[in-house]
């Protein structure tokens, strides 16, 4: 599990790298992940759970998900920037942000209300393995949400001009030669 863990965090940070073509972006948008993992650490505590197959198999599931809320902030303060000729501004980032709470929000409760009957029902016959794996991703998205809707335009605004502007200038010189 911690080798295809791995393989999948590799994965992840390279299409992003791929993409953003900036390692500090990436890095920027990888923050999510350890937000995630704070939720799910603290919610098998709470249910008294052991890290399981099936809880390493949502924490990889988590990661992509965390991941996915990230680029969707990140993506939208360089849209702004890029297409809209925003200036890098805290006006700017809180616009951006507010943007994307309602999609982000919506995806993850209805990530989370699937999951609920699983929560509800640890003990029902055939929900062992299924327990464990709505525990972790519950718990990781509901930290990763409440958290990620400050510590990214936090980063960000702190660490991300040079970055941003420099991926802004990059994407509109690709743009001049098509």
């Amino acid at each position: 599990m911690f080798i295809s863990g791995g393989i999948a965090f590799l994965l992840i940070f390279l299409l992003l790298l791929n993409h953003f073509t900036s390692l500090f972006i990436t890095a920027q948008i990888l923050i999510s992940i350890p937000l995630a993992v704070i939720g799910s650490m603290f919610a098998i505590y709470l249910t008294n759970n052991t890290v399981s197959i099936a809880s390493l198999v949502a924490f990889i599931a988590l990661c992509g998900i965390a991941t996915r809320n990230g680029i969707l902030m990140i993506s939208h303060y360089l849209h702004l920037m890029s297409e809209e000729k925003e200036s890098f501004s805290f006006e700017m980032i809180r616009r951006a942000t507010l943007e994307r709470l309602v999609p982000v929000l919506m995806t993850t409760l209805s990530a989370m209300l699937g999951l609920l009957p699983l929560l509800f029902a640890a003990e029902a016959p055939g929900k062992e393995i299924l327990y464990p794996v709505a525990v972790v991703i519950v718990g990781g998205l509901f930290s990763s949400t409440l958290l990620d809707m400050w510590v990214t335009p936090a980063v960000f605004y702190k660490w991300g001009r040079k970055s941003a502007e420099q991926y802004v200038l990059t994407k509109k010189n690709n743009q001049e030669i098509l």
